[in-house]
C-alpha cells in the first residue's frame, strides 16, 4: 500500500443529471454513464490498495424523484451488482450494502443480495453501495434498536457509548471514512455518513460524476496526503508521537 493512502474512501457521485442536460441527453444517459464511472472507481481504488470504498448510489431522499427515474435507478443498481459480480470475485472484492434494503424493489434487492453472497469471501477490498441510505435515518434505527434492548433489560444505560451506537448502524462493518469525495460542485454531505465522517477529510470537485476519472481520484488522494490529521491534538503533540 502506498504511504498515506486513505484506507477508506467514500464518494458522493453527484452530477449525473446536470451532465446529461449539458450533453442534451435524457437524465437516464447521465445515470448510465455514472454507473460506468462507479466501475472505474472501484477498479482504480483496488489497484491502488484502498481497503474500503463506499459509493453513495441512491439516497433515502432520492425516493422523492419522479417514479420513472427511480425505477430506472433501481434497475441500474441491480444491473451494476449483477454485471460486475464475476469481476468482483476475480479481484477479491467483497460487495456490501448499507441503507434500508426493505425499501428496495424485490428484483433489485435480490440481485444485489446475490452478489453480496457470492463475493462474501473477498479479501482484497470492501466495496459498499449505499442504497436507500440516509445518515440520519440510519442513526434513528440504531437508537431504536438500543432503546428496545434497554427497555427489555438486555442493555444497561452505561453500556451505551459511541462504539455501541455504531454497532447497531448499517455501517457497522466498515471503518469511518478517511476521505470523502464529492463531485458535481456542491459542498455538502447530503446526509451521507454524517455520524461516521466527523473526522474525515473532505474533497469537493466541480467535475460532474460522468466525467470522473483517475486524474480526479489522484488529485483527491494527493490533497489527503498533504493534510495533517490531528484528531484534536496539536502539531507538536503529533511530532512527539511520531518520534516515539
Amino acid at each position: 500500500m502506498q504511504q498515506h493512502l486513505p484506507p477508506h474512501i467514500a464518494i458522493i457521485m453527484d452530477g449525473n443529471g446536470r451532465w446529461a442536460h449539458a450533453q442534451q441527453q435524457p437524465r437516464c444517459a447521465g445515470h448510465r454513464e455514472g454507473a460506468k464511472r462507479a466501475a472505474l472507481a472501484f477498479r482504480a481504488c483496488h489497484q491502488r490498495g484502498v481497503e474500503y470504498l463506499t459509493l453513495y448510489a441512491f439516497s433515502h431522499s432520492n425516493w422523492k424523484r419522479p417514479a420513472d427515474e427511480v425505477n430506472m435507478l433501481m434497475e441500474l443498481c441491480g444491473d451494476f451488482a449483477e454485471q460486475h459480480c464475476g469481476e468482483l470475485c476475480e479481484r477479491g472484492i467483497q460487495l456490501r450494502v448499507i441503507g434500508d434494503l426493505e425499501e428496495l424493489p424485490t428484483s433489485t434487492r435480490q440481485r444485489v443480495e446475490r452478489t453480496v453472497h457470492t463475493t462474501k469471501d473477498g479479501a482484497g477490498m470492501v466495496l459498499t453501495l449505499a442504497l436507500g441510505y440516509g445518515g440520519r435515518s440510519d442513526l434513528v434505527g440504531a437508537v431504536r434498536a438500543i432503546a428496545a434492548r434497554a427497555h427489555a433489560g438486555i442493555m444497561l444505560p452505561e453500556e451505551i457509548d459511541l462504539r455501541a451506537i455504531r454497532g447497531f448502524m448499517t455501517t457497522s462493518h466498515i471503518p469511518d471514512p478517511d476521505l470523502v469525495i464529492r463531485t458535481g460542485g456542491e459542498k455538502r454531505l447530503s446526509d451521507f455518513l454524517l455520524f461516521e465522517s466527523s473526522n474525515s477529510e473532505l474533497f469537493f470537485s466541480d467535475i460532474m460524476w460522468p466525467d470522473f476519472d483517475e486524474t480526479v481520484l489522484e488529485e483527491a488522494i494527493d490533497t489527503y496526503r498533504r493534510r495533517q490529521r490531528r484528531y484534536g491534538r496539536t502539531t507538536e503533540q503529533l511530532a512527539v508521537a511520531a518520534l516515539a
